[in-house]
Order: structure tokens, then C-alpha cells, then sequence
């Protein structure tokens, strides 16, 4: 596709010293949803100093419109830090001038990562700011779950007669208990670190996973309905696709052992929630550890939400200071490396970056702000 005269390749060399003697800055627009009304910031340990003191960048925020960013809004902008909104194929502003979106986690299902790629756009993401802060969160639902933490509140809230009741709700020891996981990534290899001190047997189905980076966290790798069998806690590490939406049906769920758990961090759609809330009433399974519904957030009627058996978070049990000021510096570090001409460390679709229109880009930012222009 056509690009901006801004980015025309092949310019002479006295056009090239013209074009480092009068710098353009270098525009990144931030998600309107980082700010309150007041202005002040929704996520203060999100550190925008690297932003403020560059004298070559020029940052301000774009609200979306009905939840989706448009394009108008865009177009004089050469990143993107995303947080809520989504980001379609009307989204592309037609200057051609955006290179990066930074996607503020490691989801990308708002994005529409192919439009993207199609005009030259990287999609990046922040497994490095997510990593420990959701393993923690699974290996939070892990304990709270086997000790019934809920139910053990409940009694003492209740007074003097409930907490007589105690004995009536033993909890599930985990040495020796089957912990599985549907994904083996990122997060789910940082799962299998932390529950290392527990003694329990490590399961997991990937079938994109590297055999020795599973046996790197002795982790046995299995097929897809043997985890489900097998697994005593387990725990749903993938993204959303077409392809692992409603992977937790019915039929799974019901091939579960009685006295087995689930947890899901990932997204809500990858579990058949009207399925899950059929097994969690009927007690095919013992229980649940949910921070992602489908939809989102759940209604207020939802049955899901009358259940005793299945631990909430509104998808936000990972949401710490740590884990959003490391959000923010990996978002930060894509910035900057598009800004050198650099591809950046982790992108949603990696082969964005052989894109001859990405390409042009990024030549057009080593010659105007990278090291051989200073």
C-alpha cells in the first residue's frame, strides 16, 4: 500500500541531512482511559517521565468514541498505548503515519492484530509486565480454593455458631495433587515455577510449546482431554481465539473429576460460562477461581454470582502497582524501540515485522531519531 510522503524511502543524501537537521517529533498518543476526569492519572505507578524528559517525543490523550478508538483521532500519531478501547479496521488513520500500538497487557483480542499488520502496524504486548503478577493470581484462586478460604470466612463473619461448624468443611492438601494447564506460555511456565514448593504433579497440554521448555519446569506434556481428566486444579493459560473459544464445554467439564477445580485468568470466552455454571450447581466439579466472565462485566443477576462454590475477581486479581508499572515500562520500551527504527522485543504477530510498509517506517525513524542521526 501507498505510504506518506513522510515516509518515502530512497531520499538523497541532502535530503536525508535536511530531514536530521529539522527533526519532526515523534507523537504517541495515550488511551483517553488513563486519565480521570480531573486528569489526574487512573494508574499513577505507570511511569511517563521516559515520555516527558525525550525532547523528541510529543505524548497527549486520545479518547475513544463508544469504546473504540478512531481513526481521525489518529492520524498525526506515529504510536498508540491502548488500554480499553478496542481497535478495528476503522481505526487506521488513512495518513499511514501510526507504526505501533502498544497494547497496555498481554491480551490482543480488541485488536484486530490482522488490519494491523495489513497496513504496516505492529501490535505489541507486555508479557514481562503480566508474567508474575498473573501466575500469583493463579497460585492465589490454588490456595484460596484447597482451603476453602471463602467458606472459612463466612463461619467466623457469621458469629459464634457458624464458626462452631469448622470441622464441616475440610479443605484439600496439594502434596501430591495433579496441577494442569491448558496453555504453556508465558504465564503458565511462571505458574509451574511458583507451585514448585508445593509438591504436586505438573501436567499441561501446548501444542506449540518447545518439548525442553516443559521439562525446563517438570512438566509433563499431555493431549487436551487427558488434562482434563487428570488435573485436580487446573488452570487456563491461552489467549482468545476462534480457536479456544468455549474450549471449556460441557462435555469437558463433565469429564472432570468431582473434586476438581477451575481456574481461569485468561479470558472469559475461552469457558462455556452457562456450561460451567450447570457443572459448579450440579457439583460435577468441587469449585472455581474466576477473574474473567463472558460477558464482562457479568450481569447482576447472573447465576454465577449466587454460587458458594466459585471465587471472583473482576478481572483484576494481578492488578498491583508492580505489575502496572511493569505493564507501562515494557509498553514504553516498544515505544522507544519503533522511535530507533527497532522492532520491538514482543509482538502480537511477530511477522508484522517483515512488512515492507513497517519497514519503511522504521527506516524513516532510524534516519530522523535513531543512534546513527545523533
Amino acid at each position: 500500500p501507498a505510504v506518506s510522503n513522510k515516509f518515502v524511502k530512497g531520499a538523497s543524501g541532502e535530503n536525508r541531512r535536511k530531514n536530521m537537521e529539522n527533526r519532526e517529533q515523534f507523537r504517541v498518543a495515550l488511551s483517553g482511559a488513563f486519565k480521570n476526569q480531573d486528569g489526574t492519572p487512573v494508574f499513577p505507578m505507570f511511569d511517563l517521565a521516559p515520555l516527558s524528559n525525550d525532547q523528541e517525543i510529543d505524548f497527549e490523550y486520545v479518547t475513544g468514541v463508544d469504546g473504540r478508538m478512531s481513526a481521525e483521532s489518529l492520524e498525526e500519531f506515529d504510536a498508540l498505548v491502548l488500554l480499553l478501547e478496542r481497535f478495528d479496521a476503522n481505526s487506521i488513520p488513512t495518513s499511514n503515519r501510526l507504526a505501533l500500538i502498544a497494547r497496555f497487557g498481554v491480551g490482543f483480542d480488541t485488536v484486530d492484530v490482522e488490519a494491523c499488520k495489513s497496513k504496516g502496524i505492529a501490535v505489541g504486548i507486555t508479557p514481562n509486565g503480566v508474567r508474575r503478577p498473573v501466575a500469583a493470581s493463579v497460585l492465589t484462586y490454588i490456595l484460596a480454593l484447597s482451603g476453602r478460604l471463602m467458606v472459612k470466612d463466612a463461619l467466623v463473619r457469621g458469629g459464634p455458631s457458624t464458626f462452631a461448624e469448622r470441622a464441616q468443611h475440610m479443605g484439600t492438601g496439594l502434596v501430591g495433587k495433579t496441577l494442569g494447564s491448558i496453555g504453556l506460555g508465558n504465564i503458565g511456565t511462571e505458574v509451574f515455577r511458583l507451585c514448585a514448593p508445593l509438591d504436586m504433579n505438573f501436567i499441561a497440554h501446548d501444542p506449540y510449546i518447545d518439548p525442553t521448555i516443559a521439562k525446563s519446569v517438570n512438566v509433563e506434556l499431555k493431549d487436551l482431554e487427558t488434562i482434563f481428566r487428570e488435573s485436580d486444579f487446573l488452570t487456563i493459560n491461552v489467549p482468545l481465539s476462534e480457536e479456544t473459544r468455549h474450549l471449556v464445554n460441557s462435555a469437558r467439564l463433565r469429564s472432570m473429576k468431582p473434586t476438581a477445580y477451575l481456574i481461569n485468568t485468561s479470558r472469559g470466552p475461552v469457558v462455556d460460562q452457562t456450561a460451567l455454571v450447570t457443572a459448579l450447581t450440579q457439583g460435577v466439579i468441587a469449585g472455581a477461581g474466576l477473574d474473567v466472565f463472558d460477558p464482562e462485566p457479568p450481569e447482576f443477576d447472573d447465576p454465577l454470582l449466587q454460587l458458594d462454590n466459585v471465587i471472583l475477581s473482576p478481572h483484576a486479581l494481578c492488578w498491583t502497582d508492580q505489575c502496572f508499572a511493569g505493564i507501562g515500562a515494557q509498553d514504553l520500551e516498544h515505544v522507544f524501540a519503533v522511535k530507533n527504527g527497532q522492532v520491538p522485543k514482543a509482538l502480537a504477530d511477530p511477522s508484522v515485522a517483515a512488512e515492507p510498509t513497517f519497514q519503511q517506517k522504521l527506516e524513516h525513524y532510524r534516519i530522523h531519531f535513531g543512534a546513527q542521526s545523533t
